[in-house]
């Protein structure tokens, strides 16, 4: 599919013109002087005439905030350009230009399908422990306070060339993402989605940029505020900070670097914090995580500079990192070659440079997007099964817990096949409190795996990961009481993703695949509500249901044995649906 992906920022116009099946530019160039010498219908203009031998049948705009409405690549409408435009005071300097695009390309371009890609999206989904800010919670809901975070075209696309070249499942990795440019931001990848990233509401915070100052004391902009007037700090701290304000040559890391060389004490100051927060943000990333498979860096920095990559990796090696200087020095990274391995063979972590390349992963997104509409499928029966807490144990849990050489017995029989409820419960133990007799699901597993809900979670005072079913690597702790024995495990405790199995053949009919990402509206009874990222699976040993747990089932005020029908709302969009109660 032939893509134009626009990326209008205030001066300028970047455009490429992308065929998504081979990720080959036919045509690409950025111009200059938009809103001074021309405008942007200008400017759109001017691109269609070079492209008019070229067959667009999809137009991808970048946009750089979508705020609280959207977690994924929308097709874009009137009421989705109001969204849009709704989000500009969170970023008063990127989305009125992105707009002025949209709205040119749309008038150009009427009967093509236009896609807004969102840099705020990988990030949407992040954990309300991420994503809050510590402030009275009115406020910050009245002027939609929180971390959004940005860059994640690029984090996405480098963390899939990561998983692809070490031959793992993206969500089976923990990934430390640093995009590293004139903007720069770190994100933690933990099994597929994005848990950390350190720009929050703007792309102000965080990491030292090339002309933003990244992380300050409050009191810092309150003094600056009140000593220099809001509109001189705005100015100060988004363009004469960073690598600028620190080194007093420039935002060029190159020329840093020459001056540094040369004695320049401000210059080498500059390239020292620079490492120094990247560092920071890698450690704070890898705890969060529990541990981190892979480092990747990219952007202009993190793809040509040697040198800082050698400052950032160094005192790692507790990580188990460990940096081949040879194969730094070397790595030459581009769309043809994307990525580069420095690490040392046998390192326990691996450390990779990774040439990003926003405008594909753009180009497919909008493609996907544009495809999705002629492949909306007609909605079908779907039962919702509520989960309660359940264990899972394995062979030598069994035997502990049950007594040498034990089995377990069929309570009932659960809807997925080959699965059931036992009749040998368990009481689960944790620092603060115990829950008793919690049922122990069959048949056994090769790994032991407790699932229970929030309101269990802060019952037994543990903090449980939200993971699906199966990866228990770095979840919580918790201790096993059977009539024979005791059991603590190191790691086992999750609460699970809420999600969908499917069959292969029910993903088809349904346009998803495993891993998707849906969103689920339960409308028609007491209480209406969405869920949010809603997992898919598919098996085709799978019966067709969706699983929640009792917390958000007494949310839904849904009972047990509710079914509903799987209704797409916008067409091509996203997978969002809508189940609806029947009685």
């Amino acid at each position: 599919m032939q893509v134009l992906v626009i990326n209008c920022g205030s001066s300028s116009v970047k455009y490429k013109v992308l065929d998504t099946t081979g990720g080959e530019a036919r045509l690409g160039g950025t111009i200059e002087r938009v809103g001074d010498e021309r405008s942007h219908d200008d400017a759109i203009a001017a691109i269609l005439e070079e492209a008019a031998d070229l067959p667009i049948e999809v137009v991808g705009h970048r946009v750089v905030h979508g705020g609280e409405a959207f977690h994924d690549a929308q097709r874009i409408d009137d009421a989705v350009e109001a969204a849009i435009e709704a989000c500009v005071p969170l970023a008063p300097l990127h989305n009125p230009a992105n707009l002025a695009g949209i709205r040119a390309a749309r008038r150009l371009l009427p009967d093509v399908p236009h896609v807004a890609v969102f840099d705020t999206a990988l990030h949407a989904r992040m954990p309300r422990r991420a994503k809050t800010y510590a402030l009275d919670a009115e406020v910050a809901g009245k002027y939609g306070l929180r971390r959004y975070g940005f860059h994640g075209t690029s984090h996405a696309y480098v963390a899939d060339l990561a998983a692809e070249h070490l031959g793992r499942d993206l969500r089976d990795l923990r990934i430390v993402s640093l995009h590293l440019g004139n903007g720069a931001s770190a994100c933690a990848l933990e099994l597929g989605s994005s848990v950390e990233t350190s720009m929050g509401m703007t792309p102000l915070e965080g990491l030292v940029m090339g002309t933003r100052s990244g992380d300050l004391d409050p009191g810092v902009v309150l003094l600056l505020a009140r000593e220099l007037g809001v509109e001189a700090t705005d100015e100060l701290l988004n363009r004469r900070s960073g690598l600028a304000g620190l080194s007093g040559v420039g935002n060029d890391l190159r020329d840093i670097q020459r001056e540094a060389e040369e004695g320049n004490d401000r210059a080498r100051l500059a390239i020292t914090v620079f490492a120094h927060r990247c560092r920071k943000y890698i450690g704070a990333y890898a705890a969060v995580m529990g541990g981190v498979d892979a480092i990747v860096l990219t952007g202009g920095i993190g793809e040509n500079s040697a040198e800082m990559r050698r400052r950032i990796l160094q005192r790692l090696d507790f990580l188990g990192v460990r940096l081949d200087e040879d194969a730094n020095v070397a790595a030459k990274v581009s769309d043809a070659r994307p990525v580069a391995d420095i690490s040392e063979a046998h390192a326990r972590v691996r450390t990779l440079v990774v040439a990003t390349n926003e405008e594909l992963r753009i180009a497919r997104q909008a493609a996907k997007v544009a495809r999705g509409d002629q492949d909306v499928k007609q909605p079908r029966p779907i039962p919702i099964a509520i989960s309660a807490r359940h264990a899972h144990l394995d062979r030598k849990a069994m035997d502990v817990l049950f007594g040498e050489g034990s089995e377990l017995t069929v309570y009932r029989p659960l809807s997925q096949p080959g699965q059931f409820a036992s009749e040998q419960r368990v009481n689960l133990v944790g620092p603060r409190g115990r829950i008793e007799g919690v049922r122990v699901l069959g048949p056994l597993r090769r790994a032991c795996q407790v699932e229970v809900s929030r309101t269990d979670e802060f019952r037994l005072g543990v903090d449980a990961p939200i993971r699906r079913s199966g990866q228990v690597k770095g979840s919580a702790p918790i201790t096993l009481e059977g009539p024979k024995g005791t059991l603590h495990l190191d790691e086992g405790l999750i609460c699970a993703w809420r999600h969908i199995h499917m069959t292969t053949a029910d993903a088809e009919a349904y346009g998803v695949q495993d891993g998707d990402m849906v969103e689920v509206t339960v409308s028609g009874g007491p209480r209406d509500l969405t869920f949010g990222d809603v997992l898919v699976r598919v098996k085709d040993s799978y019966a067709l249901e969706m699983h929640i747990d009792t917390d958000e089932a007494n949310a839904a005020e849904l009972s047990p044995g509710a079914a509903g029908e799987l209704i797409y709302s916008e067409p091509g969009s996203k997978a969002t649906a809508t189940l609806q109660r029947k009685r």
